[in-house]
């Protein structure tokens, strides 16, 4: 890969992975005030938006965990190679996923193979 598009990538995944951690922040502070509702379907719909946020938050963990392998691919030069075949990863997959580790040819052929294993 150029040098100038790993700073791309590099630039980011990095500007992504700030915006999750920014994100998560916000979370926290958001759930530190514990509002006092007499109500309780009130209270099971702050409980019920909580739980949803928290799901979501933990779903932009994982992404984090993806991000910094993605930089640590990028440092040691396997970034855009499949993990699969050894191909290069096209650069319009790259940019649409930049944490992907498989070509789009591998991909189809696993999400192919999970529907199989589901029907099955």
């Amino acid at each position: 890969m150029a040098a100038i598009d790993a700073d791309f990538f590099r630039r980011l995944l990095n500007e992504r992975k700030q915006e999750l951690l920014n994100e998560a922040g916000k979370t926290v502070d958001g759930m530190n005030g514990d509002a006092n509702f007499p109500d309780p379907t009130d209270r099971a719909a702050l409980e019920s938006d909580r739980n949803f946020t928290l799901r979501i938050r933990d779903r932009e963990r994982k992404l984090i965990v993806k991000i910094d392998e993605a930089l640590r691919r990028l440092e040691d030069g396997t970034y855009g190679v499949c993990e699969e075949c050894g191909e290069t990863i096209g650069m319009a997959r790259l940019k649409a996923r930049p944490v992907t580790t498989l070509c789009i040819d591998c991909k189809s052929a696993q999400e192919v193979g999970e529907r199989k294993n589901r029907i099955a």
